[in-house]
């Protein structure tokens, strides 16, 4: 049975309040609470009703509670309900303390963890060789390796960031962290790898001359691209993993899926072995020619590499920042759930957004069918009842008494659609469980006089 909404606003009028607390939370059976906020201070506190047999229980008297005192002069009673404070509770989480929000990501992590090690170590491979060679293109390698590292760290960081809790501030959560370290790390290619190689090879374009010691070159190369064959692999799995989680090709996982980390991770791998293979063409050539022109070339042609790398990553990131719908089978699925739900007559301003790897937001404005929901609360309450206090108060022919069971009849209806309401949002995240938050409203077609 639901406490109807008279008490309530019986009970903000009885309260000490310079101004009424609001209600924020909904209704259980037998043991239903509401959760107050005071809009003075925004602090909270939870409020409890449940039934019980004598029902003529008192309820507290007086409560400290957030700061200040809150009375209550006379005992509280509401038809069989015992009503009573329950313990504070931080605003923000409501009816329940938010957990930390567990993302099914350790695929990303394993890739990105492995790409920066693996980094670290070719970097100071080429950083020794270059000393030793001075080889523009060993520059160039090494410069792009220090990106690199850099770049996992900052992918790195974001995946930590990604798995905040919601606050007062983000309430929709931090997943989209990610994105935006992924953004700033590929941005950081396009300036210092893509950049800072392409001006180097340039400037030395018309001046180099052969690099020193070539054979050390040639074996830091083979080296390097063991490791970074080892940690591509590593990333083309996770790829693989994350495409197979979402249902995806993975191609159409490397530009649409909703997690770019190991896409990142794994186009860095991937330009990394190419460039490393340039590296040992360039190098080749420049000791079977004589010809050290061939050097600078080599630089320029990896930075050309990563600045197309990092110009695909930029467009990724930037288009899950702006916010993208989800995939067109998850939102013919759930638009085809309302169509077919007896409550529902339209659907209008359907919308949907990516808010995280995996997570969703749906929205949509939906004209009830009046009837249907109120059959399906009469079938819930027992209709007889109803029907008994309309006939008694035409007999009496009391218009006030008629007006207050209407008064009544019409707040336990509104009830009953916040009711469908939270059944649709239910059912819609059981449906496609990536969507975190639904946002129904009820949609009025008729246009109000302004």
């Amino acid at each position: 049975m639901q406490t109807s909404c008279r008490f309530i606003s019986r009970f903000l009028r009885s309260s000490k309040h310079t101004s009424s607390p609001i209600i924020v939370n909904s209704w259980f059976n037998n043991l239903s609470h509401f959760d107050f906020l005071d809009p003075r201070n925004q602090s909270f506190f939870q409020f409890s009703s449940q039934r019980t047999n004598s029902g003529q229980v008192r309820g507290l008297k007086r409560c400290v509670l957030l700061g200040f005192v809150l009375t209550a002069d006379d005992p509280i009673y509401y038809q069989h309900h015992t009503h009573f404070y329950s313990s504070r509770r931080n605003f923000f989480t409501r009816a329940k303390q938010i957990k930390k929000i567990e993302i099914n990501d350790q695929h990303s992590q394993r890739a990105v963890t492995t790409a920066l090690w693996c980094n670290f170590l070719v970097f100071s491979l080429k950083f020794g060789v270059w000393l030793a060679t001075s080889s523009h293109v060993m520059l160039a390698e090494m410069v792009h390796s220090l990106a690199d590292f850099a770049n996992q760290a900052l992918l790195a960081y974001g995946l930590s960031s990604s798995r905040r809790a919601p606050d007062a501030l983000h309430p929709y959560g931090y997943s989209k962290e990610r994105f935006v370290w992924s953004l700033i790390s590929a941005v950081g290619i396009f300036c210092l790898g893509s950049g800072a190689t392409i001006v180097h090879g340039v400037q030395n374009l018309w001046i180099a001359h052969p690099p020193d010691n070539i054979e050390y070159a040639a074996l830091v190369i083979g080296g390097s691209f063991i490791i970074e064959g080892a940690s591509l692999v590593v990333a083309i799995q996770a790829v693989k993993k994350g495409a197979a989680t979402e249902g995806m090709k993975v191609k159409d996982y490397v530009w649409r899926g909703h997690d770019p980390t190991s896409v990142a991770v794994m186009t860095e791998d991937g330009a990394a072995v190419t460039g490393l293979a340039i590296a040992a063409a360039s190098l080749v050539a420049v000791k079977t020619t004589g010809n050290a022109m061939y050097d600078p070339i080599g630089s320029i042609i990896v930075g050309n590499l990563l600045g197309m790398v990092a110009i695909f990553l930029i467009q990724r990131n930037r288009h899950a920042l702006i916010g993208r719908a989800i995939d067109e089978h998850d939102m013919q699925k759930v638009l085809h759930f309302l169509k077919n739900d007896p409550v529902v007559d339209a659907l209008y301003d359907c919308k949907s957004e990516v808010i995280g790897p995996g997570f969703f937001r749906f929205k949509a404005e939906i004209d009830f069918n009046g009837v249907v929901v109120v059959q399906n609360y009469l079938n819930r309450t027992g209709r007889e009842e109803w029907a008994r206090q309309f006939r008694e108060s035409a007999k009496e022919k009391d218009d006030s008494a008629l007006l207050k069971i209407m008064s009544n009849y019409g707040e336990e209806v509104v009830t009953a659609l916040g009711s469908e309401v939270d059944r649709l949002e239910k059912e819609i995240q059981e449906l496609v469980p990536g969507i975190r938050h639904v946002d129904i409203e009820a949609h009025n077609p008729i246009d109000l006089p302004s």
